[in-house]
């Protein structure tokens, strides 16, 4: 059996939707904090099981008769570290043979501060003496597209990542490609640095929105404080927007760029492009 964690959350819907054309549905196990969320997965025939990242013995007794398994990596940014320490006891306890991790792009060199509990993660899974692999994805597309439409408002997209490239993909793709590892064998043992075929700035970013709506939108770059200030202005919590701005910064200096088109030869096709994630959004 296969599960997945994090399976009603965004990422997760989509690899279950993957999982579902190739595997039949009793063979996957979707484990879920809320199994009222998880209705759809279970009228499909999906195996749920409730447990929550906080919760140890619920992890374990989830995971009984589980094969492989998917870690989605928690949300709670800050409590990362012990959350999947749980759930890798557990897979431990479980008997589960094998690992598959969403962490984040070239991790152990990152100038993102979101990168410290994937380090921890990873660091946990070498330790726990079961076969695993990495996939180090990068930036959603949709986390930038969530600013479209204040974008289109205003005229103005802001940001902190200066010219820094931004080799996104969207949440689709990243799925197919844990679809694939954590159903085919051969992938214990590889780290796959996950990212979009080509990079983009969030200057060319405001340019195919002014293309593509007829609005003119400029890019206005900000330092991390003040990038920082204006997401909490608008109602973000403290703690996203600073990661938020952290990130951008973390932009700036290369951390969400790489060019070895890595996603697409795992999934057999290109990246979904930010024209066409654009187009998507308008």
């Amino acid at each position: 059996m296969i599960a997945i964690t994090g399976a009603t959350g965004q990422l997760g819907q989509h690899v279950f939707a993957n999982l579902l054309n190739t595997t039949a549905a009793h063979q996957l196990v979707a484990v879920v904090r809320n199994p009222a969320k998880a209705d759809a997965l279970s009228q499909k025939g999906v195996v749920v099981r409730q447990a929550d990242y906080g919760d140890e013995a619920a992890l374990t007794r989830a995971l009984q008769g589980v094969d492989k398994l998917l870690i989605i990596s928690s949300s709670e940014v800050g409590q990362r570290a012990p959350q999947h320490r749980n759930i890798i006891n557990a897979a431990k306890a479980a008997g589960v043979k094998f690992i598959a991790y969403t962490s984040l792009l070239h991790a152990d060199t990152s100038p993102l501060g979101l990168a410290d509990e994937h380090i921890a993660t990873e660091k946990m899974l070498a330790d726990s003496g079961i076969p695993y692999a990495l996939l180090r994805n990068g930036w959603y597309t949709e986390n930038y597209l969530a600013s479209v439409p204040p974008a289109l408002e205003h005229g103005v997209f802001i940001g902190a990542a200066g010219e820094g490239k931004i080799a996104s993909a969207t949440r689709a793709d990243y799925a197919a490609a844990a679809a694939r590892v954590i159903t085919e064998e051969g992938h214990a043992g590889k780290v796959y640095e996950l990212a979009g075929d080509h990079g983009w700035t969030l200057s060319e970013l405001a340019a195919e929105l002014t293309k593509q709506s007829g609005k003119n939108v400029v890019y206005q770059n900000l330092s991390q404080a003040d990038f920082a200030a204006a997401l909490k202005s608008v109602g973000l919590p403290d703690g996203l927007a600073e990661m938020l701005a952290d990130s951008d910064v973390g932009a700036s200096k290369g951390g969400l760029f790489d060019d070895s088109h890595t996603l697409s030869k795992l999934i057999g096709r290109p990246s979904t492009s930010l024209a066409d994630s654009v187009k998507g959004i308008l």
